[in-house]
């Protein structure tokens, strides 16, 4: 049980449409409620959503984010792309920067980077994803990787009061597998160590769920968990979020 304010990021990926709207109106009740205590409500949809999004929750405190930007502040030929200016003027506030499924891509650490400054610059909140993979892991480099992608992506960013840490580890996302919970202390405290100044908040994200969470929620150092897929029915979301306060 906690008593402290906690970010709950949910991160719907490649899902939903217009009449996916339809399935907020729980969670609006609840943002609304007295159950939600010191829960702080985060919706993350595709681009086609967010605007949609934005009107939804005019009347509730949860807030929009986008999953990622280009690195690019104006605009210019970038077919497919949306830059972060771009994405502040339809209603987000924050940005999934980051994510492993963008690095399997062949998104790096210094185009991370740019992206970071780019979203700060256009006064977005920053959600940046750090994780190793299950090889990594094995080899024993989990802290090596999370220091490198942090040094990295972090390269000459100053604003560190608006930014999150999401600690991803990459085999975990969408397995239904976690660390165990002294392994993911350690590196939450290793994470946290990273930072003398200006700390950021830190979060736990892979496949976070209304099975796992009670026990996610007792390690101490955590600000919040970015959900993927269990943010995508309301009443997962709801209990992920009523379980870590209860």
């Amino acid at each position: 049980m906690t008593n402290k304010i906690m970010y709950f990021i949910a991160n719907w990926k490649m899902y939903g449409n217009l009449k996916s709207l339809n399935t907020l109106n729980k969670v609006i009740k609840f943002s609304k409620s007295k159950e939600i205590k010191k829960g702080r409500l985060i919706y993350c949809p595709p681009y086609t959503l967010i605007s949609s999004f934005f009107k939804k929750f005019q009347n509730c405190l949860i807030d929009i984010g986008a999953q990622n930007c280009h690195e690019n502040d104006d605009y210019g030929p970038h077919t497919g792309f949306v830059n972060s200016k771009m994405l502040k003027n339809i209603g987000a506030n924050y940005v999934i920067i980051g994510h492993s499924e963008n690095r399997e891509k062949g998104e790096s650490d210094k185009l991370i980077n740019q992206k970071i400054k780019s979203a700060f610059r256009a006064k977005l909140k920053v959600i940046l994803c750090i994780g190793e993979t299950l090889l990594e892991k094995k080899r024993g480099k989990t802290k090596l990787v999370l220091s490198k992608q942090i040094n990295q992506c972090l390269n000459k960013v100053n604003k560190k009061t608006n930014l999150f840490i999401a600690y991803e580890p990459v085999w975990s996302i969408g397995t239904g597998k976690i660390p165990k919970i002294k392994e993911l202390e350690g590196s939450i405290k290793f994470i946290k160590s990273k930072f003398k100044k200006k700390m950021p908040k830190i979060l736990y994200g892979g496949s976070v769920s209304p099975k796992n969470i009670n026990n996610l929620k007792m390690i101490k150092d955590l600000d919040g968990f970015l959900i993927g897929g269990a943010s995508q029915k309301s009443k997962n979301f709801i209990d992920i979020v009523k379980k870590t306060y209860n």
